[in-house]
């Protein structure tokens, strides 16, 4: 499908393009960011895409900026095979007070969680959860490059084609709807997020590397690996098995004290996960470190011995479609992000 751009206006960025272009064909999903409707492309032969639409609260001088820049930069990320391409922006005004923003993305037909849900017994074979896994880190790298944090990444986010390729979805747009919108979603989300998330401290890029931890359990379990109810069920959930955190590692300024929780000793994810081989419990160790300082960036868990020493790495690439194979060597032996990808601007205001 062609892709045009969109345009902007004077001051006032702008999207242009449309939106009686798109037949709404169904409602695909409904949440804390709005509406997403399966449509038809009308320029394109009836080609289907997915249409997400987002109320934006405007005022007297139109559009805010935050917005018009966080949204001009998703425009620029749709050349990764493992990123859902953004294909255009329209929009209607529905009145002076609330805009109603249209961004069409490609569409795929299932999700990650309905992938696994579909899947037979006894399960995702390790060339599959090793290609999946490969390309799930490499979206997330490329967004990470790209100084975006997605902060939500879940299976229900993550796309798989019916030829195995997987795509990252809703990615860089907490700071478009608001990110205390993007925090107060269904209970669902709570499961992958990463500690310092839970208890409001700083956080950044390390985050996604979390839930890619939690991810790569469910491939091996099918089903998600710790299950809360609420923000603190949720941190007891992940301490009974990674243990409680030192003092020593206890993020500062937060509103819940170290001393709350009772010690719990760590289990060994072997028991939690049996077909873990040693290589791929490695992996989850470091992508699950509870402090984010110590937690193994992307680009370092592509250069993981899981990767670049398994039998399966050929295997997975001749039947599933995975991306270009990585160095076997990192740069950073432990695998730790030593806080290189902390930045302030990965840090909006905990939520009160």
């Amino acid at each position: 499908m062609d892709r045009p751009r969109s345009g902007f206006h004077g001051n006032q960025t702008s999207p242009v393009m449309d939106k009686k272009n798109y037949e709404e064909v169904a409602v695909i999903g409904n949440g804390a960011y709005g509406t997403v409707y399966k449509a038809r492309d009308l320029r394109n032969d009836g080609q289907m895409v997915a249409l997400k639409k987002i109320r934006i609260q405007t005022t007297e001088d139109g559009m805010p900026m935050n917005t018009i820049r966080e949204i001009s930069l998703l425009t620029h990320l749709d050349d990764h095979p493992n990123i859902v391409r953004l294909l255009d922006i329209c929009h209607t005004q529905k009145d002076q007070r609330e805009t109603h923003l249209y961004l069409v993305f490609e569409h795929i037909d299932q999700d990650l969680a309905t992938y696994l849900e579909k899947c037979p017994s006894p399960g995702l074979g390790p060339d599959r959860i090793l290609d999946l896994m490969k390309q799930l880190l490499k979206g997330v790298e490329f967004l990470h490059t790209n100084r975006i944090v997605h902060r939500d990444l879940k299976p229900q986010n993550i796309l798989v084609t019916c030829d195995g390729k997987l795509k990252l979805a809703d990615f860089g747009l907490a700071r478009v709807y608001g990110f205390q919108m993007a925090l107060t979603s269904v209970v669902v989300t709570l499961w992958y997020r990463a500690p310092e998330v839970l208890l409001q401290a700083r956080y950044a890029t390390p985050v996604d590397m979390w839930s890619c931890g939690c991810i790569f359990a469910e491939l091996f379990r099918r089903r998600p690996l710790f299950c809360g109810q609420s923000e603190m069920d949720q941190l007891i959930k992940i301490f009974e098995i990674l243990g409680t955190p030192s003092y020593e590692d206890w993020p500062e300024g937060v509103a819940i004290p170290w001393e709350t929780f009772r010690p719990m000793p760590r289990k060994s994810l072997r028991t939690i996960i049996e077909d873990l081989d040693s290589p791929a419990q490695d992996l989850l160790e470091k992508l699950l470190s509870l402090n984010p300082l110590q937690r193994i960036s992307a680009r370092d868990a592509l250069q993981h011995p899981y990767f670049s020493d398994s039998i399966y790495q050929e295997a997975g690439g001749s039947s599933s479609s995975p991306s270009s194979s990585s160095s076997s060597s990192s740069s950073n032996s432990n695998g730790n992000n030593s806080g290189e990808n902390y930045d302030t601007d990965f840090s909006p205001e905990p939520e009160k």
